[in-house]
Formats: C-alpha cells, structure tokens, sequence
C-alpha cells in the first residue's frame, strides 16, 4: 500500500519554471503570472498528504446455493472508516472468473467524507461448482491527483451451485449387459417377467401359472410359457475431461465438457431412478471414481463429485494427461459386467480409441457426443467432418454413437437413437 505518483502533473514545475523566466525577460506580467500560477500547482501537488487506505466494504449476496442458470444480485456496500475525506476513491469487486456479470456493473467511482457510504449492484448468473469472490481493488486518490494507493479489501463470500440431478425426459437406453438381479433391462434369456418370449416342454416344478392351458386344451401337451426376463444393469458414466475435449462453439459458449457433465448428472438420474447400479468416471490428469452403487446417499455423493469436482473443472487442466496410465487404472477399476457410457466431443482420435478398447474389453459401449464443432470457416468445416468419420468409424466397428446437437434436448436425443437401435 505504498503510495506512489501518478504523473499527472509531471513537466508544469519546468513549464511553470520556463513560463517565469520569460515573463521577467519579456516584461510581460502576464506570462509572468502564467509561470507564478504553475509553479503553485507544482508546489500543491508535492505538498499533499497520501490518501488514506481505512476503506471497509460488506458484500451481500441473493442466493448463496443457487440452481445452474439462476442470476444472483450482489449488493456491495464501500465506506470510509477513516478521519478523512477521499475525494477519489475507486473500487472493482473480485467476481469470481466462472460468474458472468449480466447486468450492472461491478464497478464504482465516487468520493466519500469520513463515515460515509456508498453502494453499487450488479447481478451475474450461476454456474455449477463453488465460487470464491476473489478481495475487491480499490485505488484512493488525494485531492490532486498526484499520489495513490492500490489494495484489496477481503469480504469472504462464496456460492456453492450444486445442480439436481434431474433425470431425463425418456428412459436411458441400454444394451444387455447386466447381473443377476430383476430390473427394467430386458435380456435374450427366459423366465419369469412380462414380455412373452418362448414356450417349451413343461418341467416338473413349473409354476401353474406359466402353464399354456390353452394349448393344453388342444393338444393335451403340457408346455410352460417363457417370458422375457428383466436384469439390472451396472453402468459407468466416463466423462472425458482431457485438455482436447475442452472445446466451444463460441467463446462464451459451454464447452463440450460442461455439457457432458449436465449429460452425466441426467443420465445418472434416469438410471438411479430405473433401478440400476450407476457409477461415475472422467478420463483427465486427475482421476475420479464413485464405483457403481443406488442410493440416496450414492446420489448425493455424485450430485457431489459433479458439482465440485476439480477434475472435472470448467477451465481446461494444466496437468499433463498419460493415456496408458488412465486406461490401465480405468480397465481395473471397471466391473467386468459394467457397461460404459462414454461422454466425448470426438474431435481428436484419441477419444474414439478409448471407446474401441472399452468394448475389446467385453464392456458394451454406448458414445454420447455433444457437438462443439460450426460451419464458421473451413477449418471448422474441417474439424466437424473428421468428427464425423469418427462416430462413422465406431457405429460401422459395433460400438453405438449419438451424435447430440446440444441445442436439443437430451432425453428426446436419446429416444430417437433407441427407436433407431430397434429399428
């Protein structure tokens, strides 16, 4: 907080001083007045006091636990609690990086006399994850103009946004892969369930139920009707949060990483609800895993992880990422009857690669891709097509691929893919 000179009335003591000498030369009493006159301001300007730094400030903020999308206004109160007057006083309040300001301004430019007040509003939107506000900057001024003072002034307040997990319009479509224990997936085998699948020979034991009275009635052969039966399923939802998939279409734009964590939360949410087993992943420097589990307790741990996550932060990481590292802890931490729902822009080969090892593995892969890409330049162009002859490349080896235009909503997305599938 030391002080220290603007400038601003660098050169007027050799004006001034120039000003003079010419006036005694020339006889002229008014440049000699001009020269007098500068000379003061000169004088004025090194004689002043440094401006006083006893500034208080109190931040008051709507909602400390919004919803993603919700505008929070921020009320910011500045006053003098020292004994003089600051004539120019200036103050920019640290609004956390992640927390776009959509209306006002977090800036204020005033004067005030001791014990004064004085305050400024603005309003920004939320967005997932805890945000800090960093201390405000304030730059006080003396009556001149000549001298001033930078610090910050600490007032901790932070807004944790920790989005519902929300299920989807429709039911997530899955492929059958799952364990021994009845659910909503239908399987290729018989037994007991509701969908009509096969009859046979009737074997002792069989319940009564199942019996085919009406071809008992026929024929007199006694036959058991098989139905479809339905499992459970063990599911991993693997973001991919590598320094590629940080993509936009635009700067101000989500990335396609922050679309595919509102995916995971939706699609975590549908399977929770269905009653399957549902775990959680990321593909980045850092690793996340919550192992597959149903709960309210599981789902307050995901809501969690998603939320709050530095791995899966909204800012690209700085760590370098090593792929054989991730895949082999990824493939042991994996259940061998999991099925893996990948998130991934597919802009680079890498991504494609890792859903193509995921089912050499014996894991049924389904790829959701949101879209970053545009049609702007021809490197964009560009850059859409080679995404393009990714997702061509896993559906023609077996692997299923969405490809989700972000501006639609996902459930409907998925509904379609699933009418598609059983087509």
């Amino acid at each position: 907080m030391t002080p220290y000179e603007t400038n601003r009335w660098q050169g007027v003591s050799a004006v001034a001083l120039l000003a003079g000498g010419v006036g005694v030369v020339a006889g002229s009493p008014v440049v000699l007045l001009v020269g007098v006159v500068g000379v003061a301001f000169a004088a004025y300007a090194r004689s002043g006091s440094p401006p006083s730094t006893d500034v208080t400030l109190s931040r008051s903020v709507s909602d400390l636990d919004p919803a993603p999308g919700d505008e929070i206004r921020v009320e910011v109160t500045v006053e003098n609690a020292g004994d003089r007057t600051l004539p120019d006083l200036r103050v920019v309040d640290g609004v956390p990086g992640a927390l776009r300001v959509v209306d006002g301004s977090p800036r204020l430019g005033t004067a005030l006399r001791p014990g004064k007040q004085a305050m400024f509003a603005y309003t920004v939107e939320a967005v997932r994850g805890e945000h800090a506000f960093d201390p405000a900057t304030v730059i006080a001024r003396d009556f001149s103009g000549a001298r001033e003072r930078e610090f910050e002034v600490k007032n901790d307040t932070t807004v944790a946004c920790t989005p519902e997990l929300s299920a989807t319009a429709e039911d997530v479509p899955l492929r059958e892969q799952t364990t021994r224990h009845t659910g909503r997936v239908t399987t290729s085998e018989g037994g007991a369930g509701v969908e009509f699948y096969a009859t046979r020979e009737y074997r002792r034991g069989d319940p009564v139920s199942r019996i085919d009275w009406n071809r008992r009635a026929k024929t007199g052969e006694l036959t058991t009707v098989d139905f479809r039966q339905e499992r459970v399923a063990t599911v991993v939802l693997l973001v991919d949060a590598r320094e590629q998939a940080y993509l936009a279409a635009a700067p101000e734009s989500p990335s396609a990483v922050e679309f595919a964590v509102r995916a995971a939360g939706k699609t975590f949410a549908a399977l929770l609800d269905g009653g399957d087993r549902v775990g959680l992943a990321a593909l980045a420097p850092e690793n996340l895993w919550l192992a597959p589990g149903a709960g309210d307790h599981h789902r307050a741990e995901a809501r969690e992880l998603l939320a709050r996550s530095e791995t899966l932060s909204r800012t690209p990481p700085e760590e370098p990422f090593y792929s054989t590292i991730t895949m082999r802890w990824l493939r042991r931490r994996l259940p061998t009857n999991a099925q893996v729902v990948f998130f991934s822009p597919l802009c680079d080969a890498y991504a494609p690669e890792v859903a193509r090892r995921l089912a050499a593995a014996g894991h049924a892969v389904t790829v959701v891709s949101p879209d970053p890409t545009t049609d702007d330049s021809p490197g964009a162009r560009l850059a859409a097509a080679e995404r393009t002859r990714h997702l061509r490349s896993l559906r023609a080896g077996g692997v299923r691929a969405v490809d989700w235009d972000t501006d639609d909503d996902l459930g409907v997305v998925l509904a379609h893919a699933d009418r598609r599938w059983r087509s």
